[in-house]
């Protein structure tokens, strides 16, 4: 179900997931950057794994702080990729935690985690739903400073030349899932 998406539409969706919940903080959510950038994928998958994100630093934020969405094509050998960092001014994330924040059903703050919900499963689907889309999904934060996650996705077009440069990788149906432009 691979198809070129568009960034600014994934940044959107992930921004009225959580719309209503930043409202009761107060908490701002700016997104820049993302115009005329596509990454290929699910749209859905993509959709949920950003939008996780991004509910992720509303809930761990104070109220009335700001939440950012950037994106940029960065160069990269074998074809450029998106990057997209979403990041708040929240709690943060130790050294000894951030190697495993990623893990399934894993909690920073078991007592925390009744007052934001989830299952803490959320993370775990981000990192998976990068890796099957040839990504990776990174993290950078200072306890009391906030976090910035930060997705590594190949370029719509990048992953079109890539398969047109190593026929090779064919499906055994002869297509190359390829965008179409």
């Amino acid at each position: 179900d691979a198809e070129p998406v568009r960034v600014d539409e994934l940044v959107a969706e992930a921004i009225d997931r959580c719309r209503h919940q930043a409202g009761t903080k107060q908490i701002t959510i700016a997104a820049g950057g993302t115009a005329d950038l596509h990454v290929w994928g699910n749209r859905g998958q993509l959709a949920a794994a950003l939008g996780n994100l991004v509910e992720n630093a509303v809930n761990y934020s104070p109220a009335r702080t700001r939440v950012g969405i950037a994106a940029r094509r960065v160069n990269a050998p074998g074809g450029d990729l998106i990057e997209l960092a979403v990041t708040d001014q929240g709690i943060g994330i130790s050294e000894r935690d951030k190697e495993r924040i990623f893990e399934r059903f894993y909690r920073v703050d078991p007592a925390r985690s009744r007052q934001t919900g989830g299952t803490g499963l959320g993370l775990a689907i981000v990192k998976h739903v990068v890796a099957s889309h040839g990504g990776e999904v990174t993290v950078w934060s200072a306890e009391g400073q906030g976090s910035t996650f930060t997705l590594r996705l190949p370029e719509a077009g990048a992953a079109r030349d890539r398969a047109q440069q190593h026929p090779d990788l064919e499906d055994e149906d002869g297509s190359t899932d390829s965008p179409p432009y």
